[in-house]
């Protein structure tokens, strides 16, 4: 019996709970794997303005992962529009887009901008980012600039709007909380961790931008713990990212909470990740006699016992 790998994300199905991390994806992926066997692209960040990004070195390896500090760069919504968005319309699976913006107004104007644009399927804020209301800080370190920034989002977005929540935060379930009750359709959790690391010849930091954003497989037991947190304080969909090489990952993250997954760091390593992540999927599904994979999500089975912070 084939297991049904399909995954209802805040109004999205998707054929299979599988994804890029957002900035982790492009088209020329295509000359390598089977794109189309995606349950969804998601963009690199699109930004309104163009930006030229962190200074160089942008990328660090570590044990266990890496360092990034790309600094979003874009070519803006009208490159995006005219030169990428045609190859995706060619394309089975579902476009999610990533936006970022200084301001929960600027958000709010990508998304009913995006919102007005046929073959984008949703948008995915990535409210992670620096922003000028709060201090540089990110809107989602904090309950309330989260409720304020997806707010603004959800008033201008007609499709379906996931929020990519930051793990540098020690109100992960507040933050949850916030952005399901302004009206968020699924949570991705989460981003990079802050980091950096150190040439100890030169003396130097790695990354031009000093510190950067962690991922790969030593951030998973975090954002393992984050993702079963966020699913004990929210009733809206979790996409969990962070660490995800394989599909046991995968497998882990939907035990404690998530209905599906993105992967980032591991295609870096290995282009064919994602598409091996799927297939391991659908082998655990034929191996324990599952009809689908949605009786796995927050089937952890833990001892009742609640973390600190409670879900606070």
């Amino acid at each position: 019996m084939a297991t049904d790998l399909s995954v209802d994300l805040g109004g999205l199905v998707l054929r299979n709970p599988v994804m890029p991390a957002s900035g982790t994806f492009a088209e020329g992926l295509a000359a390598t794997i089977d794109i189309d066997r995606l349950g969804a692209f998601v963009t690199k960040t699109i930004t309104a303005e163009k930006r030229s990004g962190n200074p160089v070195p942008r990328v660090a390896e570590v044990q266990g992962g890496m360092l990034n500090a790309i600094g979003i760069p874009s070519k803006g919504v009208d490159h995006f529009l005219d030169d990428v968005l045609p190859f995706y319309r060619e394309r089975s699976a579902p476009l999610v887009v990533s936006i970022s913006a200084p301001t929960a107004e600027g958000f709010a104007r990508l998304a009913a901008r995006f919102s007005a644009v046929p073959g984008v399927a949703a948008i995915e804020a990535n409210i992670s980012c620096p922003n000028i209301e709060e201090d540089g800080r990110a809107f989602a370190m904090h309950a309330g600039s989260t409720a304020r920034v997806v707010a603004a989002l959800r008033a201008a977005a007609s499709l379906p709007l996931w929020v990519k929540l930051t793990p540098n935060t020690g109100e992960i379930a507040a933050v949850a909380r916030a952005a399901q009750a302004e009206g968020a359709d699924a949570l991705v959790v989460a981003n990079t961790i802050l980091g950096m690391s150190i040439d100890i010849h030169t003396r130097r930091p790695t990354l031009g931008n000093v510190m950067g954003g962690m991922s790969g497989p030593a951030v998973k037991p975090i954002v393992l713990r984050m993702v079963y947190q966020c699913h004990r304080a929210v009733s809206i969909p979790i996409i969990g990212c962070g660490g995800v090489s394989n599909a046991d990952d995968a497998i882990e993250y939907m035990l404690a909470g998530a209905s599906a997954v993105q992967v980032g760091t591991a295609t870096f390593v290995q282009p064919g990740a994602m598409i091996e992540v799927i297939d391991g999927l659908a082998r655990y599904g034929a191996r324990h006699g599952l009809e689908d994979l949605r009786g796995l999500v927050g089937a952890v089975e833990d001892t009742g016992f609640v973390p600190f912070e409670a879900m606070a």
